[in-house]
């Protein structure tokens, strides 16, 4: 019997050759079912990767390996697949890299630097607080995507694409102050976060300053350390707060999942949105847009930060420009569930 190949492999289960490289990689962009069904048949036909071949295919590609920090988040699902495509554009490969809440990133990006020919990295969410120096020494060129970047380095030695999170944060509650909300609780990340949700959180505190609206603590719900952005901790954390007792008419969560989440809380307990509670959230995935009711967000443009993120990328790789920064302007939607 000949050995099986990865193409007979995607033949047997109706699929694209890539992903079926995806479902291997643990790539996070692959409906759960397809990739239990092709990791069936892999055990099935106990099918073994051609390791030299995949080693001396990454000796002589080019490849550019993806930091995914908050995989979990539906936010950078698409963002990832824009990403990819662009990479693929380019005749380059992409390897993804999941990285735990708890981990630190740069130090997984030098033991990638040490397996693999990296042409350069992207890092896609997290911070870089006390191993920010340490992108100094990293090889290849780096871009931030999405996060929260150093603000105490020399920013001249990496590229960083994303919205400005305070201004557009602010921008939001400002919206909900001139809706007539005083009482606004907020749904953030841990207390001792510095990423985007301490930039969030700031933007919501300066809103309520411009509006003379004094801070309550009491409505600043934090993450437990480890969680992560989800509806889940959304809905724990609106549970937490609505059996508390606490006077407010109206939340901001720091991202959609949260924002849903949200709701079902709100939901669960009888209340009705916007009519007793408004909700509004951050990011504009596309549950936001199909939920009932429907989100008030702030929306990052996606395609356009992950397009932007590429080309600077190749751009430092081909020695055609310096690292740059670029913010791109979010747009607030207003929907269903303010008005």
């Amino acid at each position: 019997m000949e050995t099986i190949t990865i193409k007979d492999i995607a033949r047997i289960c109706g699929v694209g050759v890539s992903t079926v490289s995806r479902a291997m990689n643990d790539h996070p962009d692959i409906n759960a079912e397809t990739k239990q069904k092709i990791m069936e048949v892999i055990r099935e036909y106990n099918y073994v990767p051609n390791n030299s071949a995949r080693n001396l295919k990454r000796t002589d590609s080019n490849t550019i390996a993806l930091l995914v920090k908050g995989v979990d988040n539906p936010f950078f699902g698409r963002m990832i697949r824009v990403i990819e495509e662009e990479i693929e554009k380019k005749q380059y490969s992409m390897v993804v890299r999941h990285v735990e809440p708890s981990e630190d990133e740069v130090s997984i990006a030098m033991e990638l630097e040490k397996e693999r020919r990296l042409k350069g990295m992207i890092f896609l969410g997290g911070f870089y607080t006390e191993s920010a120096d340490s992108l100094k020494l990293l090889k290849v060129p780096v871009v931030l995507v999405t996060s929260a970047k150093p603000q105490y380095e020399d920013d001249e030695f990496y590229s960083s694409v994303s919205v400005d999170d305070v201004k557009e944060s602010y921008r939001m509650v400002d919206y909900l102050c001139t809706q007539g909300h005083r009482d606004i609780a907020i749904l953030t990340a841990t207390k001792y976060d510095e990423s985007v949700g301490r930039l969030r959180l700031m933007g919501y505190e300066q809103a309520l300053e411009k509006h003379q609206v004094p801070l309550n603590p009491k409505l600043i719900r934090y993450m437990e350390d480890g969680e992560d952005y989800s509806m889940e901790n959304g809905y724990k954390l609106m549970r937490e707060l609505l059996d508390e007792k606490e006077s407010f008419t109206s939340v901001f969560a720091i991202s959609d999942s949260l924002a849903v989440g949200a709701c079902r809380a709100i939901h669960d307990v009888g209340l009705r949105i916007p009519e007793d509670i408004a909700v509004a959230g951050f990011d504009g995935i596309d549950i936001a847009t199909y939920y009932t009711p429907s989100l008030t967000t702030i929306k990052q443009p996606i395609e356009e930060i992950a397009k932007e993120t590429t080309r600077i990328l190749f751009q430092v790789i081909r020695k055609k420009t310096k690292h740059t920064h670029k913010y791109f302007d979010g747009e607030l939607m207003i929907r269903e569930s303010t008005q």
